[in-house]
């Protein structure tokens, strides 16, 4: 029989490349989304008729216990949080409801209903923040700057207590920023190559920005996915850091997005005191080489070829809306 996996977060941009991954790999895949008037399926529009789409919350587990209990799911990938860093300063309690706590409640929802269920959670590199050394690797010391950062580290802790006290197959995956043309146009990968789309199209001239300096290990989202796949595949649950081991700055991003469409961008390109974080983070780089030694993962996008992808991706997206 096939395995079926649960994904919550589904309509994400990691979501739909993790259900696109286990259809190829024979899963049945369900699909955990939120009662919203909002709700987006555009990133899951061409794979929609493939999986089943049910309503849970992590704020509610009554719901979570009641979508394991009717799909009996083998593994569970936890992909839903509030997800943007400079959301989580103006929505700290809801980030921490949402990143934190519903982490507890969808582990206790497993311990209840089936606890031989594999569980991947979905921890970051922003965990580490005020970075005590370089590069991270599953061993540094977490020092979050955000409450996004800090709701990662609790649902990180609480995943490890779940697994050590309980015997669950839970793991989680310090994934440093991964990027793809379905990025939301909130985080400052799309927001550069969209807006370099736009520019290019004539439709604005500048592209405001905050600290051209910082620095972050930018990989491939369907790259990282598979490693998430592959850590539920493995005898024994870990803690694993998935990042391409290599660091750019905003300033390199947006020197190689513009170059992309043919243009200088500092011309372009202005620094707004707007975008500038409360708190910076440091140096965040992570070092895979646990999971290029354990699970067999590497990338296969580098840092060129993702920015040269999502530039293309958003030009002929602007085109069709010009038409």
């Amino acid at each position: 029989m096939a395995k079926r996996a649960l994904i919550t977060g589904v309509t994400g941009q990691d979501g739909s490349y993790l259900a696109e991954f286990l259809l190829d790999q024979g899963y049945e895949v369900v699909g955990m989304v939120r009662r919203s008037s909002t709700v987006t399926f555009e990133r899951i529009s061409h794979i929609q008729d493939r999986i089943s789409l049910v309503a849970g919350d992590l704020l509610d587990e009554a719901s979570l216990i009641s979508v394991l209990r009717d799909h009996r799911p083998q593994e569970v990938y936890n992909l839903a949080a509030q997800s943007f860093v400079q959301t989580s300063w103006s929505q700290p309690v809801l980030t921490g409801e949402t990143t934190a706590l519903g982490v507890t409640r969808l582990l206790d929802a497993i311990r209840t209903i089936d606890p031989e269920i594999r569980y991947y959670q979905a921890s970051s590199s922003e965990m580490f923040g005020k970075v005590l050394e370089v590069p991270q690797r599953e061993t540094t010391p977490f020092y979050p700057r955000s409450p996004y950062g800090v709701a990662k580290v609790y649902g990180h802790w609480i995943t490890v207590n779940y697994r050590e006290s309980y015997g669950l197959h839970a793991s989680s995956g310090m994934l440093f920023n991964h990027e793809s043309p379905r990025r939301g146009l909130e985080f400052v990968t799309r927001k550069v190559t969209h807006g370099v789309a736009r520019i290019a199209n004539g439709l604005q001239d500048t592209l405001p920005l905050g600290n051209l300096d910082s620095q972050r290990d930018w990989g491939y989202a369907a790259d990282y996915v598979r490693a998430m796949w592959l850590m539920l595949q493995q005898d024994t649950p870990d803690d694993f850091v998935v990042a391409t081991g290599a660091t750019h700055s905003v300033r390199e991003l947006c020197q190689l997005a513009f170059a992309a469409a043919g243009l200088d961008w500092e011309k372009h390109v202005i620094v707004d005191e707007r975008y500038l974080r409360p708190a910076e983070v440091d140096l965040l780089v992570g070092d895979p080489s646990k999971a290029e030694r354990v699970l067999g993962w590497h990338r296969e996008v580098d840092f060129a070829a993702l920015v040269e992808m999502m530039v293309e991706a958003d030009l002929a997206m602007v085109r069709e809306q010009l038409r």
